[in-house]
């Protein structure tokens, strides 16, 4: 996206233009969700978080001031945010049901689509046994495949910065794998 397009967009939105915050949501609801979705467990889950960070994007915009970042990294944080929260208000780590993902048209038979789910839960949980910024760059670089540049920008890192990070990121993702018996 644009820099200069971005910007217009928020003046746009910040005065009440439905059309341009329409445009935001959708040039970065995707990415939103993938973050969110790596967090939690149920896809239904992921897309209520979804909607209310662009809710809490709607009711705070007015204060956004642009800082050389793109918006995309405000977002995350208040989906960071809202994860924290999920997990506070239910005490407990969800699995991601069978249901989600037969609803949302993934195909199989039974026993692939619940290996599907086994590697995804496997996978979610050796996430959490990295800091934030290792899942960030992970979830930035590896998962929404984003140019180190890009990732830098939204983290508010050099590129130097995020390399390293990512090269950490990933012997502690092998090492918690290893640990969660996912490989």
């Amino acid at each position: 996206m644009n820099d200069i397009d971005e910007k217009a967009l928020i003046k746009q939105a910040k005065r009440g233009e439905k059309r341009a915050a329409a445009e935001i949501y959708k040039r970065n609801y995707e990415a939103v969700f993938h973050f969110i979705s790596y967090r939690v467990g149920g896809r239904s889950t992921a897309e209520d978080l979804t909607a209310d960070v662009f809710i809490k994007m709607l009711e705070n915009l007015e204060t956004y001031q642009h800082r050389g970042r793109p918006l995309v990294a405000w977002l995350y944080t208040i989906a960071r945010n809202l994860v924290i929260d999920h997990y506070r208000q239910n005490d407990k780590s969800e699995t991601l049901p069978i249901k989600d993902n037969l609803l949302a048209g993934e195909h199989g038979h039974p026993p692939e689509v619940m290996e599907q789910h086994r590697s995804r839960n496997c996978f979610r949980r050796a996430l959490y046994h990295l800091t934030e910024p290792q899942r960030s760059v992970i979830t930035h670089k590896i998962l929404d495949e984003r140019t180190t540049n890009e990732t830098a920008s939204i983290m508010g890192k050099s590129e130097r910065a995020v390399r390293s990070l990512q090269y950490r990121a990933l012997q502690a993702l092998e090492k918690a794998l290893e640990e969660e018996n996912c490989v």
